[in-house]
């Protein structure tokens, strides 16, 4: 044991050797870590974006057409870097990204994917959603059908300057995977999905891919490590990040969900402890779709403002058990992958 105010000339030699190898480690750590987060990124701790974040410097006023028998929904912010194309899951919209408004009464905002059209906007990245023909997406005549619309509206906007990016969710994912081998993507980025590249004769020229991903998903964590290897193999860029899940907290919905109030958030949220649905460090027990959470509400005679937020609030319980689920909560790495990629 080392006492104070008593040092031997020894220690006072060894000090300077102790002191440089002190910094060398720090250093070194800090190297490997910062080198190790190009490949890939864990996300622990809770969300800090509210459903607001980006009042009042972003707004969403969008475009509604229909075209090729599918509903398209698109905004283009002043002076666009990049054209955003973002592909729901299964059981998805177009309608799915966009608040409810004037210009798009049937839309439902439902609370990941607003947020992540509001960050693209914010880095003025033009937005392009649309929406698949049946239930999930398909690879034969829907990847045409997508692909020339795709064109077209670029070309009818004046935007075949500015660089062209992807990002698709659990089907998206996959059917982006495969959209990103016959139009120029400059990078896109799969979420909660592998990609079809053990179906794909993948080209030296394919795209850079980032990975979004939930390890508690195993399967999946580990088709993404071969596919990985398989796109590292053919010289393209790829990394890759991991989402954890987090603990709810009582104030958790009302801060990501717009309509939801903070007395309602904490009732839920007291609930939820009561029927055993989260642990004492509040972490959900199970998946939202496997959590009979709704007929706890109608057994407790708890009323949401309006019904349709049932299914808001179940996607932020997904988000929370981090299985498999759409989410925003990587937008900045997401966007600063495709700006890292931009000619």
């Amino acid at each position: 044991m080392w006492k104070r105010g008593n040092k031997s000339k020894t220690w006072k030699r060894q000090l300077p050797i102790l002191i440089t190898s002190f910094i060398f480690v720090v250093f070194l750590l800090v190297f490997l870590f910062s080198n190790n987060t190009q490949e890939t990124s864990v996300s622990f701790g809770l969300p800090k974006q509210k459903w607001n974040s980006f009042e009042p410097f972003v707004q969403t006023h969008p475009t509604v057409e229909f075209r090729n028998g599918t509903n398209i929904i698109w905004q283009i912010p002043d002076s666009p870097k990049a054209v955003l194309f973002l592909a729901h899951g299964c059981n998805g919209q177009a309608i799915n990204f966009w608040d409810k408004s004037p210009r798009c009464p049937n839309c439902v905002g439902l609370p990941e994917e607003r947020l992540i059209v509001l960050h693209a906007l914010a880095r003025k990245f033009a937005v392009l959603t649309i929406s698949s023909a049946g239930r999930c997406w398909t690879f034969g005549e829907e990847m045409k059908i997508v692909k020339n619309i795709i064109s077209w509206w670029v070309q009818k906007n004046k935007l075949e300057h500015l660089n062209l990016v992807a990002l698709g969710a659990s089907s998206g994912g996959y059917f982006v995977s495969v959209l990103a081998s016959v139009l120029k993507f400059s990078s896109i980025t799969l979420m909660i999905a592998e990609g079809m590249f053990d179906q794909m004769d993948v080209k030296e020229n394919y795209p850079p891919t980032l990975f979004v991903h939930m390890p508690k998903d195993v399967y999946r964590q580990r088709k993404i490590d071969e596919n990985m290897e398989v796109l590292r193999n053919k010289g393209v860029d790829v990394a890759e990040i991991e989402c954890m899940e987090f603990p709810l907290s009582p104030n958790f919905l009302a801060d990501r969900i717009p309509g939801i109030e903070q007395s309602v958030s904490a009732k839920l949220f007291e609930l939820f402890q009561h029927k055993g649905f989260i642990d004492e460090n509040g972490y959900m027990k199970n998946d939202g779709r496997k959590t009979r959470w709704k007929s706890a509400l109608r057994e407790n005679k708890i009323v949401l403002q309006d019904e349709r937020l049932a299914n808001h609030i179940q996607e932020e319980l997904n988000l929370a058990y981090a299985y498999h689920e759409m989410t925003s909560l990587h937008s900045d790495q997401i966007f600063k992958w495709f700006e890292s990629h931009m000619s």
